[in-house]
């Protein structure tokens, strides 16, 4: 299970960008690419069978895993997370928690 997951408030803590808290738009292995974070400029040629126009076009980059934690909306801080094991009717569920206050992420 990824402590990180789609969806996810997370805050920068590293790079040109540190401090900047966006959503995880994509998980690619150990890359994250998080909305607003990491923007930059790139040329595009067109591509008329794509329906693509050419020009300046601004896009998300990915950032690594390593450089985001997860935002804590209690505490209003970064956190780290952890994995516990619940049991519920009868089966073993693995639940991320905020290592911190040992919530539930997302409830």
């Amino acid at each position: 299970m990824n402590k990180i997951i789609k969806g996810d408030q997370v805050l920068v803590i590293a790079g040109k960008d540190k401090g900047k808290k966006g959503q995880v738009v994509r998980v690619m292995g150990d890359k994250v690419v998080v909305e607003g974070v990491n923007v930059v400029k790139r040329h595009q040629k067109p591509n008329p069978i794509r329906g693509v126009e050419g020009g300046i076009v601004t896009k998300n980059m990915p950032l690594n895993i390593s450089n985001v934690a997860i935002f804590n909306p209690e505490t209003n801080k970064a956190d780290r997370i952890g994995i516990k094991l619940v049991e519920e009717e009868g089966k073993v569920k693995r639940v991320r928690v905020f290592k911190s206050t040992g919530s539930a992420v997302g409830a």
